[in-house]
């Protein structure tokens, strides 16, 4: 059998996702280079646009307005998201360091990651300060400010540091905003008072005389104090002083100014500037590593000095895109020209802004109008995807160049594959791949990977029964790591759901065939992330087999051990009639996925399903012991419906489902009602038979959801009534946050249809 994919030969790493990252992976989605992949590392979904933020804190536009989604982006550019924090990069190894997961490798690289406020500079602005950059953090910070003033009784005085473009048009966004909140709630909006500081004798001095006075004027005819002149040098609880020694009191302070290069560039090697910023040359790549570029805030041009604004990180795109392409084709690169002009369009707080370029300069309301139309169009280049070209498993675009070796390597990997034993991955990649991984060790495993032999050897402790379970599955995201943590989560969950503990476990992986490094770093990364979970759960991988195939797959056998006494058993049956029915995760991984899958579920949606999966079903098992469990069972394949129809059968029981209280994932509901279903669903839906009231009930919002089928889902529990509310306060404290209880168990009834829904 042909592998139709073409094999990955290069590794593009992009860390972070600013304005420059968004036009790189719109342009290789547009034009993808054959062998080439690209990967996102970043440590939020949504990306926001400094150009719409203040529109956003003026209440002029919704969170979505002015975010851009950095996991479906990058989906439709065919790069893998991972979401984490860089804390640092290993040059001579070529590896991306990063906060929770292994390392990621890269032949070339880029940063992208803006500025960090350089608070430390400033006696007590780090503790007493609220920074606006990183802008990707700031949105929290502003929603836990609003709600600060929202509460706050009487005057409230705000001082903004920093006079430059930002500061003025956040000065007048938050006043335009906080003002209407203090109308909204019937208090005098002239209790709010802004001062704003500038360390120089002016404000905005980067834009000509006549913007400066326009503002200027807007300011004092909006009762914002200006204090030019006027460097802070301390901070403290409630006030800041300035160089002249003069203290002001205030209940906020916010800080734009400052900014510098994230910390852990200085342990880059890179060559930096004074602020901590990334020395590039006029072809965006850094002046020390030939392989690694950066733009936007985070980079300084050698003999060009840009202003810190979005432009230029906008406008740095298209080239870093064009270098990225050629440095792996290994093609001369072209200098990138910054303009020296731009065109910048202020807002005043209400739906009315100043152009400034150069000398130009003109205000209105179709000033505002027109930036919000220019602001929405590049919005919609990261939203409405338009066709892409051939995807690189078709194109006849040009191989990416190879040395000698790698060439042959990359032959080997594209051309006809065997079957059989021939399938298997190298033992030399497998190795390797599996050197850093260190399984947990366990007294009763006698032989396993510490000392592999043709089987794993493992001994029965007197008392104790084997429990063994299953599970296999292909990956349904991009990042192998995720995805092994998740499938180890997924193949432990029945261990759990018989009360048994798991004592072993054996792989079964496939894995696309490649070069050497791309497939031994896919394999290090996958089981790395099954470990993981593996030892956290006390569970030895004791061997496994690693296979290629089209797709990335895992799964695992797993043996546990459990009291043999039957009263140590948990089982689905054993449900009594007046048992509440528990729930200890929500639903709807199955409906996100297949949405996700078609570019249509929002990133964070994705975020929050993806934590609930690697959430662990082991500490909800005792809890649910103490508090006399009568049934149990892990929600998988068969979705809620068909699992608990699988309970309620031996149980000689009915039940009842409050689709009302069911926990869902958010997201799952708005793409069940979309038709975004699993291709699980359809068999799923047979099962609707077994409903009482299934036409009233599907038209329910969350009908749909009782048949999608669940990864690594929770635990759907049977306890005595009297019990159920302390049980639900027990797991929530355990971190089951979403755990409820949707329904109860009732007596056998002389209807067919065992489960009756309440709607």
């Amino acid at each position: 059998m042909q592998v139709a994919a073409t094999a990955i030969v290069r590794d593009i790493v992009l860390v972070g996702g600013g304005h420059s990252h968004v036009g790189v992976l719109r342009m290789f989605a547009m034009d993808p280079v054959p062998g080439v992949r690209l990967t996102v590392i970043c440590t939020d979904t949504d990306t926001p646009y400094s150009g719409m933020l203040p529109g956003y804190i003026a209440g002029h536009y919704g969170y979505d307005d002015v975010h851009i989604d950095l996991r479906r982006l990058a989906g439709y550019a065919g790069a893998r998201y991972y979401r984490d924090e860089v804390t640092g990069i290993d040059r001579a190894a070529r590896k991306v360091l990063c906060r929770t997961r292994p390392p990621v490798p890269y032949d070339v690289l880029s940063i992208n990651i803006g500025s960090t406020p350089r608070l430390a500079s400033v006696a007590g602005a780090a503790e007493h300060a609220l920074p606006v950059k990183p802008i990707r953090r700031f949105n929290e910070r502003w929603l836990a400010l609003l709600e600060r003033v929202r509460c706050h009784a009487g005057p409230t005085t705000i001082a903004v540091v920093g006079a430059g473009a930002g500061g003025v048009e956040l000065t007048l966004a938050m006043r335009h905003r906080l003002r209407g909140e203090r109308v909204a709630l019937g208090r005098d909006p002239d209790e709010l008072r802004f001062h704003l500081f500038s360390a120089g004798p002016v404000i905005l001095p980067t834009h000509n005389a006549a913007v400066r006075r326009t503002f200027t004027r807007v300011l004092v005819e909006r009762g914002v104090e200006l204090h030019c002149n006027a460097e802070v040098t301390q901070v403290a609880a409630g006030r800041l002083q300035m160089r002249d020694g003069q203290w002001l009191d205030a209940d906020e302070i916010v800080w734009v100014t400052q900014a510098g290069g994230a910390p852990w560039l200085r342990d880059t090697g890179l060559a930096l500037d004074a602020d901590g910023f990334i020395r590039v040359r006029d072809t965006l790549q850094s002046e020390t590593d030939a392989q690694i570029f950066a733009a936007g805030d985070c980079a300084a041009m050698n003999g060009q000095p840009l202003e810190k604004a979005g432009v230029f990180a906008v406008r740095m795109g298209p080239p870093l895109a064009d270098n990225l392409r050629r440095s792996v084709l290994r093609q001369p690169l072209r200098p990138y020209r910054p303009q020296r002009r731009w065109l910048a369009l202020i807002s005043t707080g209400e739906r009315h802004a100043v152009a400034s370029r150069g000398w130009f300069f003109a205000r209105g309301d179709w000033v505002w109008r027109w930036k919000d139309w220019i602001d929405r169009r590049f919005m919609r280049r990261f939203s409405d995807f338009p066709p892409m070209q051939a995807s690189a498993a078709t194109s006849s675009a040009t191989p990416v160049p190879l040395e000698a070796a790698e060439q042959a390597q990359a032959i080997s990997a594209i051309a006809m594959r065997c079957g059989g034993c021939g399938a298997k991955v190298g033992a030399t990649v497998l190795s390797r791949a599996l050197a850093g991984i260190h399984p947990v060790e366990r007294d009763d495993v006698l032989i396993g990977l510490h000392a592999p032999d043709d089987a794993a050897v493992l001994r029965v402790p007197p008392g104790q029964a084997l429990v063994h379970s299953v599970d296999f599955f292909r990956a349904f995201i991009d990042d192998p790591w995720v995805f092994g943590r998740i499938a180890a989560n997924h193949a432990l969950g029945d261990i759990f759901a018989m009360g048994g503990e798991a004592q072993s476990a054996t792989a079964i992986a496939t894995v696309p065939p490649g070069l050497e490094s791309k497939v031994e770093d896919t394999v290090f990364q996958m089981m790395a992330g099954a470990v993981e979970v593996l030892n956290a759960a006390g569970c030895a991988l004791v061997g496994g087999h690693t296979g290629e195939g089209q797709e990335l797959a895992l799964g695992f056998a797993i043996n546990g051990l459990i009291d043999e006494r039957l009263g140590g058993v948990l089982r689905k049956g054993g449900m009594r009639a007046g048992d509440v029915l528990i729930l200890t995760k929500p639903i709807g991984t199955g409906t996100l996925f297949a949405a996700h899958a078609r570019l249509a579920a929002r990133g964070r949606w994705i975020d929050a399903a993806l934590a609930s999966m690697q959430v662990s079903n082991q500490a909800a098992v005792p809890c649910l012991v103490a508090h006399g469990v009568t049934a149990c069972t892990d929600l998988t394949g068969f979705g809620l419906l068909g699992h608990l129809v699988e309970m309620t059968r031996p149980s000689g029981v009915d039940a009842e489902i409050d689709l009302n209280a069911l926990p869902l994932l958010d997201g799952a509901a708005e793409m069940a009602a979309a038709g975004l279903l699993s291709s699980l669903q359809p068999a799923n839906v047979r099962l609707r038979r077994a409903l009482r009231n299934q036409p009233e009930a599907s038209r329910h919002p969350a009908y749909a959801l009782l048949f999608d089928p669940q990864t690594a889902g929770g635990l759907l529990a049977s306890v005595p009534a009297d019990r159920a509310d302390a049980c639900v306060a027990a797991l929530r404290a355990l971190g089951y946050a979403r755990t409820a209880r949707i329904g109860r168990v009732l007596a056998q009834g002389d209807a067919i249809e065992p489960i009756r829904v309440l709607s």
